[in-house]
């Protein structure tokens, strides 16, 4: 049998993310971008005046893929030197030999390490951000068709004053705003570690310049520029801040709390069979019920999205548990917590967008369920319209109030529809309002501004498509994230 059905996987990497976010947390990526930092590192000495040769940067440019057989010789020498920085120095050194000697001059493990860190952060929350604004965008398109379409609200898990399908669509979207606002915002302000030393004070390369905090300095800008930042960490440890991933890692909980908080909704929706997800023709929805439509989507994502949601407190332990300039007890914990934040989202980013590419909308349910509860809703109305007619105000009240709870019994002790108008009109006491019932029952009456919201919130120049603006070149409503199993 092959090895692969013999050792655990993540599921993770076997069921929920993309071959692109999969890729990105490969050994080869991270070995490659080392090899990367260390050509960048060398290429910035030689301008800046050591004595490196171009034999030995063109050799280093060559090499910087490794191959399966340099992954084994990897894994030998670090099982050997329990080091594994050291050990790739050792093997990139026998790939390129020129450069054997000045591979990892005057840095420690954590130029490599935090730097390829860095980078790979960075390129993951800009494969992340348009995969979010490209669900922000569908799910504004689904609010405006549905904007006018009124349905019950629900406060304490009772129904309540009505709104709108597109309205309460519009305050996922909102939500999905503040998540888009934080992952730009961790993105924006990671600062790159470049060029410390052991320590951070950069003594090693102060001496391997002659006393010249100009070159160093150089070297530093050299290096960040390189690697795609805009911004040097002024003042670090050996490491960059792990504060700075927990700021990172925050963004990914409150992300995932949306998704859990969007998939609770989703799933109350299906189990009143207003909205579903989408169900393929050959789905199976239970092993025993066969007539079962399971939300499963929904139920993954409350699934991932809690998971996702308390790997802060990784980081946040991780941060707080570091010794003075640098101790270990990061490490391994990162290389577990990191890949999950991007992982975990990306798989949600595809359960949201194949759910959002086609929710299904029953329109009679909503009506019906609707038009149980508005009559009672409407009670305040029929008082005020009594009212106005000359008839006491508390006489009015006393009278709605006998019918809507005899209705109440009805509905709830025998199972039968709402009778409360009914009731109203065969009693001669309404008879002054009779006509203006029909308008006191249009649900149109009772969802305020709802539509209004939801047209300029997702009108073109309004909030939503102000968000979005920068990943519009790469928007792709036309294509549905197609999820594994």
């Amino acid at each position: 049998m092959s090895g692969n059905y013999e050792t655990w996987s993540s599921p993770l990497s076997g069921r929920y993310a993309s071959k692109e976010m999969l890729h990105l947390f490969s050994p080869q990526v991270r070995a490659s971008t080392w090899r990367q930092l260390w050509l960048w590192l060398a290429e910035g000495e030689k301008e800046l005046g050591l004595d490196i040769s171009d034999e030995a940067i063109a050799q280093m440019k060559a090499k910087i893929s490794l191959t399966e057989l340099e992954f084994e010789l990897v894994a030998v020498e670090e099982k050997r030197r329990r080091h594994d920085v050291m050990a790739h120095v050792h093997v990139f050194g026998q790939a390129a030999p020129s450069a054997a000697g000045i591979i990892h001059w005057g840095a420690t493990s954590c130029y490599v390490t935090d730097g390829a860190d860095q980078i790979i952060i960075s390129r993951g929350l800009n494969m992340l951000l348009p995969k979010l604004a490209t669900v922000i965008q569908k799910m504004a398109n689904f609010a405006r068709e549905y904007k006018d379409l009124c349905t019950l609200a629900y406060t304490h898990g009772q129904p309540a004053q009505p709104t709108t399908v597109g309205k309460r669509c519009a305050l996922w979207i909102k939500d999905l705003l503040c998540d888009l606002r934080n992952f730009e915002f961790a993105l924006k302000n990671i600062e790159f570690r470049g060029v410390k030393g052991t320590t951070g004070t950069q003594a090693s390369f102060l001496a391997i310049f002659d006393g010249d905090h100009s070159k160093v300095e150089a070297l530093d800008e050299f290096v960040t520029k390189k690697a795609g930042f805009d911004t040097v960490c002024d003042i670090t440890s050996q490491t960059y801040s792990r504060k700075q991933d927990l700021d990172v890692a925050n963004a990914f909980s409150s992300f995932g709390a949306t998704c859990g908080k969007v998939g609770g909704d989703w799933r109350h929706l299906a189990m009143i069979k207003e909205i579903e997800e989408p169900f393929e023709t050959d789905q199976i929805g239970s092993s025993a019920m066969a007539y079962k439509r399971n939300p499963m989507r929904s139920e993954r994502m409350c699934s991932l999205g809690r998971h996702l949601a308390n790997l802060n407190q990784d980081a946040s332990q991780t941060y707080a548990s570091q010794w003075f300039e640098r101790d270990l007890s990061d490490s391994a914990i990162r290389r577990l917590n990191i890949p999950e934040w991007f992982l975990c989202a990306d798989a949600l980013l595809i359960i949201l967008d194949n759910v959002s590419s086609g929710l299904v909308v029953y329109p009679a349910v909503i009506e019906r369920r609707l038009m149980a509860e508005l009559p009672f809703m409407a009670t305040e109305n029929i008082i005020m319209a009594l009212v106005a007619k000359g008839v006491s105000r508390q006489e009015a009240h006393e009278k709605v109030r006998v019918h809507s709870h005899a209705a109440g019994r009805v509905v709830k002790r025998e199972g039968k529809d709402n009778d409360l108008i009914e009731r109203i009109k065969g009693d001669p006491y309404f008879e002054s309002i009779l006509e203006e019932l029909p308008k006191m029952l249009d649900p149109k009456a009772f969802i305020g501004r709802a539509p209004q919201q939801v047209e300029k919130f997702t009108a073109p120049g309004g909030p939503v498509d102000k968000a979005i603006e920068p990943y519009k070149a790469t928007i792709t409503l036309g294509v549905v994230a197609e999820m594994n199993v």
